[in-house]
């Protein structure tokens, strides 16, 4: 299949170019089933801070796409079927058949070329890609490659004739020889089914909400911790392929039994996530909390941004950073766009006996209002407040508003050392850019980490 799965071919270049310059750019030679494509010598590969972009003409010229432009809003929307990638230059978050996912990376504009980054969009996608070091080259196999009508290897289209969701098990009936491969991915957490050389069968709308039009449906799922919604469609059209996600409210591990020895039935059993307990080899709990969530959206800033999402971007990136510390275990409150009440935030940390809570937020105020400021509870709180302004102030380069008390609910209910970060201010023009700046948050989220370790005195 000429689909985004093309986009895979730049996370193999990652791999094959591992110290590259934060903003340099490369060619390779690049084969579609076996035929070179023509790469113009303004298309350049870059890799920024790390993370890998492409020229998007590059995808809609060799690859079949539909690729739109709109210059009023600085939107990029790649559409094949049923699936449709809608970025804005300078946004880290996209928005993929109407869910918000956030990028390692914004959009930019290159000398009039818009280029995306390719890491967050080739997850979703499948093609078959090799990496060629002794030539630089990169080689794709597209689902076109020897296909026929009846899919694969003169196989025959199965056909999956319904799909339910009880007992925290996902039920798919299925026609025919489907061979599914399945995924767990985060940011958000999903499980994704592919089931290549299938369709839906003429009566799948007739026992399940779907649209014949445009080939997909979604089923709501209530009662369930685990799962928030199943979403299904006819992902590609060459090869046949239906594609089943399980949109999860947190991680989550599975089983999957069924279509052998004659069964008609692909059962998928969700299972808790076995990671171990924070805590349990001794290592010191940090609990990171993004403030607000879901339809609270916090402050608004000046350009009409979102406090809340500004609030995850941080959680997430130090979480990222926290992970690679030897001694601290790291839990998050939230790791998407949801809503948890004050009290749900503070138990969450008490339940596991945290040694750490901070709750990220950003400020609001008149707007000549600007700076850092942040807060503590209690005077046992003081010393881990004051270790993290130290940091914070120095990576924003902002007016230094001190460490203050503060009544707020979270760090007032929780009963280990916790901190309340005012990073900036949303109402100050100034504030709102650095807030939303990748970059400082990049050093935002490495001064919370140093104010962190420095105060539990860790390595």
């Amino acid at each position: 299949m000429k689909k985004f799965g093309f986009l895979l071919f730049l996370v193999v270049m990652m791999i094959a170019f591992p110290k590259m310059a934060d903003a340099s750019s490369y060619s390779a030679k690049i084969y579609l089933d076996g035929q070179q494509i023509n790469v113009s010598s303004g298309a350049k590969v870059e890799n920024i801070n790390g993370t890998v972009m492409v020229p998007i003409r590059i995808v809609s010229e060799n690859l079949g796409f539909q690729v739109d432009w709109s210059k009023a809003t600085k939107t990029v929307t790649v559409q094949d079927g049923s699936q449709k990638v809608t970025m804005t230059i300078g946004s880290q978050y996209a928005d993929i058949n109407g869910q918000r996912v956030q990028m390692t990376k914004a959009p930019v504009l290159r000398g009039g070329t818009t280029i995306v980054p390719i890491r967050f969009v080739s997850e979703q996608m499948g093609m078959q890609v090799r990496w060629d070091n002794g030539t630089k080259s990169v080689h794709l196999t597209s689902g076109n490659a020897g296909s026929n009508p009846d899919g694969a290897d003169g196989a025959h289209t199965a056909t999956v004739d319904g799909i339910s969701f009880s007992d925290n098990k996902l039920m798919v009936a299925v026609t025919g020889n489907a061979k599914p491969s399945i995924s767990k991915l985060g940011n958000p957490d999903r499980i994704v089914i592919d089931m290549v050389n299938t369709e839906f069968s003429d009566s799948f709308g007739t026992m399940n909400d779907y649209d014949e039009v445009n080939k997909f449906g979604q089923m709501a799922v209530s009662g369930y911790s685990d799962v928030k919604s199943v979403r299904y469609s006819l992902y590609n059209s060459s090869p046949l392929t239906v594609r089943i996600v399980l949109d999860l409210n947190q991680p989550a591990n599975y089983t999957v039994s069924g279509l052998e020895n004659g069964s008609e039935i692909l059962t998928v059993a969700l299972t808790a996530a076995t990671d171990p307990s924070p805590g349990t080899s001794g290592k010191k709990i940090v609990v990171i909390d993004a403030g607000h969530g879901d339809h609270d959206p916090g402050a608004i800033g000046v350009t009409k941004k979102r406090e809340k999402d500004f609030n995850l971007a941080m959680a997430l990136k130090v979480e990222k950073l926290l992970a690679n510390e030897p001694n601290i275990d790291v839990v998050l409150t939230r790791s998407t766009d949801k809503f948890l009440e004050l009290k749900d935030r503070a138990k969450l940390a008490n339940d596991l006996k945290a040694d750490v809570f901070i709750s990220i937020h950003a400020n609001s105020g008149p707007s000549a209002a600007t700076g850092t400021e942040t807060y503590y509870y209690d005077q046992s709180d003081k010393a881990l407040a004051a270790a993290l302004h130290k940091e914070i102030v120095k990576a924003m380069g902002l007016k230094d508003r001190g460490v203050r008390y503060g009544n707020f609910h979270v760090i007032r209910e929780t009963k280990m050392p916790g901190a309340l970060l005012e990073v900036g201010f949303m109402s100050n023009k100034t504030d709102e850019s650095k807030l939303f700046d990748p970059a400082t948050q990049d050093r935002v989220a490495a001064a919370i980490v140093r104010g962190i370790k420095n105060y539990l005195n860790v390595n």
